[in-house]
């Protein structure tokens, strides 16, 4: 099985600015949330054989307390996506180029200076189909968009349903990985 969990909480997230590729640590809000989902993990018998990050601060941090004792492996594709000239934006006051993205994420491209969707689609599906060969249970820690990212490509007939849907921090979707073929996601935490 294949866990994938949006790091903890940061002083960006609680500022509500779009922290993308800024490498801010985890806050301690963010730590409490790492250390819960890992006892909830834990509580339904869940333990990793295999562990992956992000390679930012925030991300990493939160795999090493879900997973103190499985060496963490970084991969650059499950990082954030890009927002260029956007990044550190304040939430509450978005530009309309911005606005009308996060309005239509599948009918509105992402404004120039952003990486676009389909990349994030493209670089986690590669990832995922390099990981799915591997046995047990399989942690994946990244970030809100990157998760979506993932789960748009292990479910083609979404259309875009999971770029809308709002991911928390410390929220965990598991993809069944049996024979290394990838099943359909479904929310855990």
């Amino acid at each position: 099985m294949i866990y994938i969990i949006r790091h903890g909480q940061t002083h960006l997230n609680q500022l509500h600015l779009l922290q993308g590729r800024s490498n801010a640590p985890l806050n301690d809000n963010g730590i409490e949330q790492a250390k819960k989902a890992s006892l909830a993990l834990q509580g339904q018998g869940i333990s990793f054989d295999h562990v992956f990050s992000s390679p930012l601060d925030r991300a990493l941090h939160t795999a090493r307390i879900i997973a103190p004792n499985i060496p963490v492996l970084i991969d650059d594709r499950l990082i954030e996506m890009d927002y260029g000239p956007y990044e550190g934006i304040d939430l509450h006051h978005l530009p309309d180029e911005i606005l009308a993205f996060f309005n239509d994420f599948v009918g509105t491209p992402a404004p120039k200076g952003m990486e676009q969707l389909f990349s994030v689609v493209q670089r986690t599906g590669a990832f995922l189909e390099d990981i799915r060969g591997l046995h047990g249970n399989i942690l994946v820690s990244t970030h809100a968009i990157a998760m979506k990212g993932a789960l748009e490509y292990t479910t083609p007939g979404s259309n875009g349903g999971y770029w809308s849907k709002f991911i928390g921090n410390c929220s965990v979707y598991a993809i069944n990985n049996e024979n290394g073929s990838l099943g359909v996601p479904f929310e855990v935490l």
